[in-house]
């Protein structure tokens, strides 16, 4: 599989990974009364780092794997 479609898909999971952490942020507070800036960052807190962090590291190897592919193509362009 091409290096620049594995660095998209990775690009992907990092979006799916931190929209399921608002998401789940979201749905803990669902049930309150009064809503705020404030309460949704509990909400936020509530769900941890890990989805956040996941996210970080899955969106840094689909730049690097996006890089990498575009070096080879550039790399194969000059031999030409």
């Amino acid at each position: 599989m091409n290096d620049k479609v594995i660095g998209a898909i990775f690009c992907l999971i990092s979006a799916k990974l931190m929209s399921v952490r608002y998401l789940a942020a979201a749905i803990y507070i669902s049930g309150a009364s009064l809503w705020s800036e404030d309460f949704f960052k509990d909400g936020l807190e509530y769900v941890g780092l890990p989805l956040k962090t996941w996210s970080i590291i899955s969106l840094v190897v689909g730049i690097v794997f996006i890089a990498y592919g575009l070096y080879q193509d550039y790399k194969a362009g000059k031999k030409k």
